[in-house]
């Protein structure tokens, strides 16, 4: 039952990733159809990409503890990806370089997106595969 306890918690942290992505992704099409200003899309998109990375390495530590090797080996890419953006100063954008930057930004957060719900999926997968085994036992 601990377990389970564990992946409910998970996925939780996942939902929270997948919410802070789509976020930045919106921001970016509303910059991109022209509904946001520069200044106000860097200062929101800015806000939310720390918690972003803190809550991509709780989720990634999460797994280590609770001693779950296969999900946490699947985090490390995301992870080390986030803090090498971290290391260069990258993660933050710039209000004069958008507009060169915006198929990149897109192009990252779509990846993003598509390497948390894969992971999303594994989870589900794992929690339901818990819960039937705590339940023939």
């Amino acid at each position: 039952m601990v377990d389970l306890f564990g992946w409910l918690i998970s996925f939780f942290l996942l939902i929270a990733l997948l919410v802070l992505v789509t976020y930045q992704l919106m921001c970016l099409a509303e910059l991109e159809f022209d509904y946001l200003n520069p200044y106000d899309f860097s200062k929101r998109i800015n806000s939310v990409m720390l918690p972003e990375f803190y809550t991509q390495a709780i989720l990634t530590v999460f797994y280590l503890i609770t001693g779950h090797w296969i999900m946490s080996f699947f985090c490390l890419p995301y992870l080390y990806f986030n803090f090498r953006l971290y290391r260069q100063k990258k993660h933050l954008i710039d209000v004069t370089e958008i507009f060169n930057m915006l198929a990149w930004e897109k192009k990252q957060r779509l990846v993003k997106l598509f390497y948390l719900v894969s992971t999303l999926f594994f989870s589900v997968f794992w929690m339901i595969y818990t819960t039937l085994e705590d339940h023939n036992e």
